[in-house]
């Protein structure tokens, strides 16, 4: 039970400062909490993946949220990565193996479907998840990027916000190296989810509101100077 001067966290239900804007033990978003619209189907999702951090089963959930956003799902696994490491930072490690290694995986069904059954399920896709960037617009942008930047168009799809089932499926619609494609998968994964597990585990709930706030931001600028690095170092070597 919370004593004077504190609140209980709505999560794991421990006793921070009433004055705290996070919790102290797990991160989670303290003070009032405007009801979600019905009709707000992302936030609802988002928060329904974030309680299962508290769960017993928290660390399935992570192995299948994290497959499954690699092909389909809209809710990006570090919303249940972050709260994980903070209940457990002494096990950092073990849970940012379990979401890149879930996201590969996910990342290479996500090649299937494109190679073997876009041809049945693609219409369908286009009409009723658009939301999730499947648009033939996107499409023709995406297949006009790989022609000359294969390796580099999966790793900022898989390093940065922008959507990595896009780029996993279609890799496998305009069927890229599979070899190409896994190394990138596996290089832009691991490095997204070991950074912000390292993160966590490294300077715990102080440094939440930050990365919730920030982190795809620098991600992005962070992608953005490293191919431009290489770009650089191509036509000027």
């Amino acid at each position: 039970m919370a004593h004077a001067n504190t609140v209980q966290c709505p999560q794991c239900t421990l006793a921070c400062s009433d004055e705290a804007a996070y919790c102290e033990h797990c991160g989670a978003k303290l003070g009032h909490h405007k009801p979600v619209p019905w009709y707000h189907l992302h936030r609802r999702m988002y928060d329904w993946v974030l309680a299962w951090a508290y769960r017993p089963t928290a660390a399935i959930a992570l192995f299948v949220m994290s497959f499954a956003e690699s092909s389909f799902f809209p809710v990006p696994p570090d919303v249940l990565l972050m709260p994980l490491v903070l209940g457990r930072r002494d096990k950092w490690l073990r849970y940012a193996t379990i979401c890149s290694s879930a996201s590969v995986l996910g990342g290479i069904a996500g090649y299937c479907i494109g190679m073997f059954a876009w041809d049945a399920i693609g219409p369908w896709a286009m009409t009723h998840l658009s939301a999730c960037g499947f648009t033939q617009e996107r499409f023709d942008s995406v297949q006009a990027a790989y022609q000359q930047w294969d390796f580099w168009l999966v790793f900022t799809a898989g390093f940065t916000p922008l959507p990595f089932k896009l780029i996993t499926i279609t890799a496998g619609v305009f069927k890229i190296n599979f070899a190409v494609f896994v190394v990138a998968a596996t290089v832009s994964r691991s490095a997204r989810f070991f950074l912000v597990s390292f993160l966590m585990h490294k300077f715990g709930p102080k440094i939440t509101p930050f990365v919730d706030k920030y982190f795809n931001l620098l991600a992005l600028a962070f992608t953005v100077l490293l191919v431009g690095g290489f770009m650089a170092a191509r036509y000027l070597g």
